[in-house]
């Protein structure tokens, strides 16, 4: 793989190096829409990747200088292994998830497109995940198969005679007794003894098998899948249903967050992300069109319509126009690897919240600002519907987004931390020299650090967006999603 010793500009953060990428574009070559990644996944310890394309494949990659000891980190870390021995992943799989789809009753086209990928817990040394279009849910098992070879016959090649008998010299073909086993006839005289042939199997393949398929159980595009920490059921949502099903079972989802009114006219919101706590197999979060996230408990009801905690930023008086409502919808959300805290993404902002807390985000990170004066342009184009996803390093320490120009941004969330790198996703991460300002803001109080708000003096091109990316839980690693090509870059 290529790699590149380039530094980030940062301001007291780490230095992001680039590392690896895959399917990336040669010069004049057209990209083709089916290959345009959609969806981005680690599984929980680091050494898998799974991605999704437009075109309904799921690949998977699997980390090159691992080891099969689960607590391999700490015995490099005790071996004082050198900074190159940075993670590094290959091509393992893929596998064709989803095919494109006609629902004749509504009329309506289903893509095959995959747009949530979730990994499960691994048992047998086989993988297990989720894989999701606007439909249908698919839970796939990726397991090693042996593959079996037969050797060591009894008989030596031999030369077939023109009526297809196989013959030898030393004995008369008159002598010989055949019989018929699938159409090959065997000569059973002249052989002193007859043996097993030995079967090996030093061979593996990987086979994709899908186990379960999770179907018509919704009217709307599903935005999220998420797996419980129980490791048997899962959510899937959409924009006014929130669905919790069990792995092993798929005639039947029990509808737990209704958003449905009587009447769609009085509809104010839709739900736009959800996820289970990562420990706390009751307790599953929500976030809405409205800029709010809700906390249910599940044992507290069968239909949790009602919230346990409702967490919004309350609006600045006079700050209000007529994009605010459109700005502020969520586009994603993500729990702390403890489970305390929950990152959001809007269109403007990355927020962290307390779910001890429910005044306010505990920080906000301005992603989007110098583009406020823009907004009508971006109206006009629909860019400023663009859902731009989230992501949080696995000691908790820092945060990452996507934006346009296919850069991503990632900030320090430590108290008292001012890091802000901006990187473009290509082998120079510093190709443009990209300026960075450490817009960080902490509530309460809302205090800012740091000077303008433009991060470049270069133009922003709207079509090629940074959409989807992902940290490795174990290792300052961000897998970032540009096209059709997956960057990787480690610190």
């Amino acid at each position: 793989m290529d790699s590149d010793g380039d530094v980030a500009m940062t301001h007291e953060g780490l230095d992001w190096k680039f590392s690896q990428v895959f399917g990336e574009r040669a010069a004049g070559e057209d990209l083709q829409e089916v290959d345009i990644i959609s969806a981005i996944e680690f599984d929980r310890s680091g050494d898998y990747l799974a991605t999704g394309d437009r075109g309904g494949r799921v690949v998977l990659f699997e980390r090159t200088n691992r080891t099969n000891d689960g607590g391999h980190r700490k015995v490099q870390e005790a071996m004082d292994c050198s900074s190159s021995q940075h993670p590094e992943f290959h091509y393992k799989t893929e596998f064709q998830s989803h095919e494109p789809e006609f629902d004749y009753l509504k009329s309506l086209e289903i893509e095959e497109k995959i747009s949530k990928i979730r990994c499960c817990q691994t048992a047998n040394n086989a993988m297990f995940l989720l894989s999701t279009n606007d439909k249908t849910v698919k839970f796939w098992k990726v397991q090693e198969k042996k593959i079996k070879k037969v050797c060591n016959f009894n008989l030596n090649p031999q030369k077939p005679t023109s009526n297809g008998f196989l013959t030898t010299s030393s004995e008369p073909t008159s002598f010989k007794a055949c019989f018929t086993n699938g159409g090959c006839n065997v000569p059973l005289r002249g052989v002193t003894s007859l043996h097993l042939p030995t079967i090996t199997s030093n061979e593996t393949s990987l086979l994709a098998r899908c186990r379960r398929t999770f179907a018509h159980a919704h009217d709307y595009h599903i935005n999220s899948i998420s797996n419980n920490s129980d490791g048997e059921t899962f959510i899937s949502a959409d924009d006014l249903r929130i669905n919790l099903w069990n792995l092993e079972i798929n005639s039947q989802s029990y509808n737990i967050v209704d958003k449905k009114p009587a009447n769609m006219e009085d509809l104010t919101e839709v739900i736009t992300s959800a996820e289970f706590h990562p420990s706390h197999c009751n307790m599953l979060a929500y976030s809405s069109s409205k800029g709010s996230i809700r906390l249910i408990d599940l044992r507290q009801s069968a239909l949790c319509d009602t919230h346990g905690k409702l967490f919004e930023e309350q609006e600045a008086p006079g700050s209000k126009s007529f994009f605010t409502d459109i700005i502020s919808s969520i586009s994603d959300i993500k729990f702390a690897k403890g489970g305390r805290y929950i990152l959001s993404r809007d269109y403007m902002t990355l927020k962290m919240w307390d779910i001890n807390m429910g005044s306010g985000p505990v920080a906000t990170f301005q992603v989007h600002e110098h583009l406020r004066p823009k907004l009508c342009d971006m109206y006009e184009n629909d860019a400023i519907f663009d859902k731009f996803g989230c992501c949080m390093s696995g000691d908790g320490e820092r945060v990452a987004t996507g934006s346009y120009s296919h850069l991503f941004r990632v900030f320090g969330c430590s108290e008292g931390s001012t890091e802000a790198t901006t990187l473009e996703a290509t082998k120079n991460p510093t190709r443009r020299q990209i300026q960075t300002p450490p817009r960080f803001s902490k509530s309460p109080g809302n205090s800012s650090h740091g000077g303008s708000d433009d991060i470049s003096g270069n133009s922003f091109d709207l079509t090629t967006k940074l959409l989807h990316l992902a940290w490795n839980p174990s290792e300052n690693l961000i897998a970032c999603a540009a096209s059709n090509s997956l960057y990787m870059y480690y610190a």
